[in-house]
């Protein structure tokens, strides 16, 4: 049976060396960038805390629409894309921007909600702006849409092999073994403690990478969102979720009410308050923040995604399609109301950095994504040490020669 094994882990050990060797600085990257993005929340709401609170007033709150226009009165801030409204009287409101022609998009602002004084942009933003493009589609050009978001799709998809491979390649001869499993030897030197580090280490933090791995691919592949969708949502779920999205300039086709009133438009800038006002309705006021998101493209479709006073989770949250001129609601998905399934597929996000398992689950991510440089120092020490090994095993030219 050894002799069958012996040549399948030779295999092995080539793939895992090769794969390894390609993308080691890749997944040091990735991994590097998403442990900085860990506790992004908790240390932007840190740096300008006194930037998202206000005192609270009896006095009446202003509405997206009346905060837009002080906000736009008192300067040149840019197309507003997106207002996010609290239902804590002491809370801020936030305010972001549409991209600008060149493509950049302006810092977002804070402003009182009771008489839309602006309280400044948050530091730490464009930082972790950069970072998240980094981690997503490493900085190339086209952002989700580039060839960035496929190279690290792809790479995902090469790290599940290099942990399934891995974890064939350690498996130990006393595989019930805890001790052989997770403790590392450190009493070795060289070459041995490089390879216990890289096979114990790796053996820690295999099921946390597998997580990150499987539900990273849902956003690198438009197929493996589907075949997500496909398995754990509802048929008229998985429709709304996979509908593609009309090109740019294009008009939308759900009625020709909406068709027409894309139309007036086009003259009329569109407003929030039509949806502010149908959105409360909905809700019947009880709510802890709301985002109203204006359309990229053509349309007056505004998405408005509402979260609850206690919740703690982004993917804990409903979702309403509200028509900016009219008001209607065009659809309406409540959480409550999502099976398990829709649920871990709404929940991707927070299951990928470990938020789901609340503040340690993400330290867990945090730590096992920090760690991937390592894998990738002690992989390369190994390798080298292999080679090196190999030419000092390999006998000398002269005594391969006849006669000498």
């Amino acid at each position: 049976m050894g002799d069958v094994r012996r040549p399948i882990k030779a295999a092995l050990l080539q793939v895992h060396s090769v794969v390894g060797l390609v993308l080691a600085l890749l997944w040091a990257v990735v991994g590097l960038t998403g442990a900085t993005m860990a506790f992004e929340d908790e240390i932007e709401a840190s740096l300008n805390s006194q930037m998202m609170r206000v005192d609270a007033s009896a006095t009446r709150r202003l509405t997206p629409d009346e905060l837009v226009a002080r906000l736009q009165a008192a300067g040149d801030f840019g197309k507003v894309s997106a207002v996010t409204m609290s239902s804590d009287p002491s809370a801020a409101a936030h305010i972001r921007f549409a991209r600008s022609d060149g493509g950049t998009r302006p810092s977002s602002v804070y402003v009182d909600p009771y008489n839309g004084h602006l309280l400044g942009s948050p530091r730490g933003e464009d930082f972790f702006a950069t970072v998240r493009k980094l981690h997503r589609w490493l900085l190339l050009p086209g952002d989700g849409n580039g060839i960035g978001r496929k190279i690290t799709g792809s790479a995902a998809i090469c790290l599940i092999v290099m942990l399934i491979s891995g974890l064939v390649l350690r498996w130990p001869h006393r595989a019930r073994s805890v001790k052989m499993w997770l403790k590392p030897n450190l009493g070795l030197r060289g070459r041995g403690l490089h390879r216990s580090l890289h096979a114990v280490i790796g053996t820690w933090v295999l099921p946390v990478y597998l997580v990150m791995t499987l539900t990273g691919l849902w956003y690198s592949f438009e197929w493996y969102k589907a075949g997500a969708n496909w398995l754990l949502a509802r048929p008229q779920a998985t429709a709304a979720a996979m509908q593609p999205k009309p090109p740019r300039g294009a008009t939308t086709a759900e009625s020709k009410g909406e068709a027409r009133a894309d139309a007036k438009a086009e003259a009329t800038p569109l407003v929030f308050d039509h949806v502010w006002s149908a959105f409360l309705q909905q809700e019947n006021n009880d709510y802890g923040r709301a985002l109203l998101t204006l359309p990229a493209g053509a349309g007056t479709a505004v998405r408005v995604r509402s979260w609850a006073r206690d919740s703690s989770l982004e993917s804990v949250r409903d979702e309403f399609r509200i028509d900016a001129v009219t008001g209607r609601v065009i659809s309406s998905d409540r959480y409550a109301d999502k099976r398990f399934g829709e649920r871990v597929l709404a929940g991707v996000l927070d299951i990928h950095r470990g938020a789901i398992l609340g503040w340690p689950g993400k330290l867990v991510f945090m730590l096992a994504a920090a760690m991937m440089p390592l894998f990738t120092v002690t992989g390369l020490l190994l390798y080298l040490s292999r080679r090196r090994h190999r030419r000092l095993a390999r006998p000398p030219i002269a005594s391969l020669v006849p006669g000498e």
